[in-house]
């Protein structure tokens, strides 16, 4: 099975918020210096994959954004 960039990129977050609640909540200082250590590997990690992603789409610049389209003029 394949996963995509996305599943990269909601680990990642989860990590943050993860990292982000146990500062707040005074945990040990061990647990989120490995779990920052950990979530900077991921991080990394998560670059190259979205980087070597295979992916591919038939939209341009021109398009301009999908939820808002703005037709072509034709020359």
């Amino acid at each position: 099975m394949k996963l995509s960039a996305i599943f990269y990129i909601a680990i990642t977050t989860l990590l943050l918020v993860g990292i982000v609640t146990m500062v707040f909540f005074n945990v040990s200082y061990p647990i989120v210096f490995y779990t920052v250590v950990v979530g900077q590997a991921w991080w990394i990690f998560t670059v190259y994959k979205v980087i070597t992603d295979d992916y591919t789409t038939d939209k341009t610049f021109d398009d301009w954004y999908e939820d808002h389209p703005i037709s072509r003029e034709e020359a």
